[in-house]
């Protein structure tokens, strides 16, 4: 685990990684991520340190993996709260509700860029794969 707070420490772990042999990172999702993950993934593809992300557009972005809540499946249920609320529901009747769809999605170019090959078992259960 690496606790970062600024670029030079992301470099420095992802550099670190680069070192153990069979390494990889698997990015938390917070704001942080968010804010740096362009170069996180720059720095994934820099030193070959197979890295899974928590949001789709990272691996769109050249990410290798994302497993994490479908974000379009929770802006229509959003909807719907918004839908219940502008004709009269109270928001605090409204209940609470938990993300129920997630996804996988693989980037098959930066898996061959980092010489990687994914078992086509995992292929066949992403939900996307991006040649």
């Amino acid at each position: 685990m690496a606790l970062v707070h600024d670029d030079d420490e992301i470099e420095a772990a992802f550099a670190a990684l680069a070192r153990e042999p069979d390494a990889g990172a698997v990015l938390v999702p917070d704001i942080f991520t968010l804010a740096h993950h362009q170069l996180i993934i720059a720095l994934a593809e820099r030193y070959r340190v197979p890295t899974v992300y928590s949001y789709r557009f990272m691996v769109e972005r050249g990410g290798l993996i994302s497993y994490g809540v479908d974000t379009n499946n929770l802006f229509e249920r959003a909807a719907t709260y918004v839908d219940r609320i502008l004709k009269g529901a109270n928001p605090a009747d409204l209940p609470v509700q938990a993300p129920t769809k997630f996804e996988l999605v693989i980037n098959q170019k930066t898996a061959k860029a980092l010489g990687l090959e994914i078992p086509p078992g995992v292929l066949a259960i992403a939900d996307e794969v991006i040649e």
